[in-house]
């Protein structure tokens, strides 16, 4: 456990960023796995994941190039 003041303050910013990061994540999984399991409106829950994702990448939770790679499987997916 950190003795100066700003250490001990980092401590408690960076849980509350895992916290935060853990929800998007988690969340995102959820629109990607809805979108590879839809029947109908399959287009439109894979248009909603990869808006997801876009998101996700903006704000530094997913990497630029990882988020690519997902919305790409997503639109293969899509077109098989």
């Amino acid at each position: 456990m950190p003795n100066i003041k700003s250490a001990k303050k980092r401590v408690k910013v960076i849980a509350t960023k895992t916290l935060r990061n853990k929800a998007i994540k988690s969340e995102l999984k959820t629109y990607v796995k809805k979108a590879q399991n839809a029947e109908e409106n399959k287009a439109e829950a894979v248009r909603v994941a990869i808006k997801k994702i876009d998101q996700a990448a903006a704000k530094g939770i997913l990497h630029k190039n990882t988020a690519a790679r997902k919305k790409s499987a997503l639109a293969r997916s899509l077109n098989a």
